[in-house]
């Protein structure tokens, strides 16, 4: 017996995700691209699984870190997008970066070889064709507005939206080396993985100067009140909020020590970050901004080291969308009003590569099950996956302006008695206490993954 496909709409992390997870289910998946035939305001290229901000998936440290955590479960749930990232890692300390090209490249060349996954391009305008009886749409926050306004108006809630700003990426060779130095921060990762550009307090004061003063992208009408994600608010922003808060923010000079002169200690520091196997571009960490070009290449090259930067891209500014998944989306992210339609990545209010790409590892199963003709149980709560679930579709949010783009974190996962000594009996305090309680909820989040993927197949 032949068997249908799932359509899934949009070539993301999410999209491409699901679609892999549907076929190593053994079920068809036509993942349907919109670009080259009709582009966005971020993406640059036509491949799948472009990355449009930073080439971080942060950290990897599973023991410690929820997103690492997240990055474990993925890889023992089969995940492509986090085989690929492995796969073409670049150095960053503690975190898990990648080559962004290889990344998609990797990806794209994956999906096109599996016999169960048909690329097709071209937008899908509106609601997909009624006879698509199992669809999953994750065309991200980038969503077309023809498929974006069908959606509100079946869902019948209104959309909340925010602002994501994109990083400028600089040459690796118009760096100043004299001036600038490579040490990841407390030396973590390789110790060197981080190149850094140090600031007297006088270079400081004048860069939150030309940061609140230059000139930044005019925002239309209908943008205005769009509220940013806090996660990712454009370095201006931040610096409206206070002089010193970039200081103690992406720009902290702590954990560092200037090799051209250890005994001078700088007032505030810029990172950079390797973004592909060359090591040929870097990115400037937490530096993504709304000013616009001609002020981002003055104000930038006034930081040390930087004088004489080329700028591969500069940086961004585009509106995000995102549903009001506890009120229009059930348990197993289906819309309620038309359950056929199941959503993944950043439109259920998720944000984040890892956090997309596990959204559309959850839609993908879901969507297979469906199509076998069973019930898949969601993943536990405990679990950094159930946690991330649990979340866009908790229904627990009474009013829907309190439902807000979150990125994983140990606030969503459920208490756990936390000991109040350690193995010599020594009583735990502070940071230690804080790292004993979530090495608890890691042991335990994996141990419940196992015993879901055992009953999940």
């Amino acid at each position: 017996m032949t068997i249908k496909p799932i359509h899934i709409i949009g070539g993301g992390l999410a999209g491409c995700e699901a679609a892999w997870q549907c076929a190593g289910a053994g079920i068809p998946a036509t993942l349907h691209e919109m670009r080259p035939e009709r582009s966005t305001d971020a993406h640059v290229t036509d491949k799948l699984a472009e990355l449009v901000c930073s080439n971080s998936f942060r950290s990897d440290d599973h023991e410690n870190n929820a997103v690492g955590l997240l990055h474990e479960e993925m890889r023992r749930t089969g995940s492509l997008i986090m085989s690929c990232a492995d796969q073409h890692k670049v150095p960053a300390g503690g975190a898990l970066a990648v080559d962004r090209e290889a990344f998609a490249d990797a990806v794209g060349a994956a999906l096109i070889a599996h016999p169960l996954v048909t690329i097709e391009r071209g937008e899908i305008a509106g609601l997909p064709p009624s006879d698509w009886d199992n669809v999953i749409i994750a065309t991200g926050p980038l969503t077309s507005p023809a498929l974006s306004q069908a959606i509100l108006d079946l869902s019948g809630e209104d959309a909340l939206a925010f602002f994501d700003a994109i990083a400028p990426i600089l040459h690796r060779d118009s760096i100043d080396m004299d001036t600038a130095w490579f040490q990841s921060r407390y030396d973590k990762g390789d110790g060197a993985d981080y190149i850094n550009c140090p600031m007297d307090k006088a270079q400081y004061e004048a860069f939150i100067d030309a940061l609140l003063s230059g000139d930044k992208t005019i925002f239309k009408n209908w943008e205005q009140n769009t509220p940013y994600f806090e996660g990712c608010l454009p370095i201006e922003v931040m610096a409206m909020r206070g002089r010193e808060t970039l200081r103690y923010g992406q720009m902290k000079p702590v954990g560092l020590t200037n090799e051209h002169d250890p005994t001078v200690k700088a007032y505030a520091i810029v990172q950079l970050r390797q973004d592909n196997a060359l090591a040929t571009l870097y990115n400037m960490v937490g530096f993504q901004t709304k000013l616009k070009y001609g002020a981002q290449q003055d104000i930038f090259r006034t930081i040390p080291g930087l004088e004489n930067a080329e700028f591969a891209r500069l940086g961004g500014i585009h509106r995000n969308t995102f549903l009001n998944s506890p009120i229009v989306l059930d348990q197993t992210l289906s819309l309620k009003a038309q359950p056929r339609l199941r959503f993944a990545g950043q439109m259920t209010g998720v944000e984040g590569y890892v956090e997309s790409a596990a959204c559309g590892l959850l839609a993908g199963r879901f969507a297979a099950a469906e199509r076998q003709g069973h019930c898949l149980d969601r993943p536990p709560a405990t679990t950094a996956l159930g946690a991330l679930l649990s979340h866009i579709t908790g229904g627990h949010l009474a009013h829907k302006k309190s439902f807000q783009p979150m990125n994983i974190n140990f606030g969503l996962f459920p208490p756990i008695e936390t000991p109040t000594r350690d193995e010599n009996g020594k009583k735990l305090r502070g940071k230690d206490k804080t790292r004993a309680r979530r090495r608890l909820i890691t042991v335990r989040a994996l141990d419940d993954l196992g015993k879901w993927t055992l009953t999940s197949h």
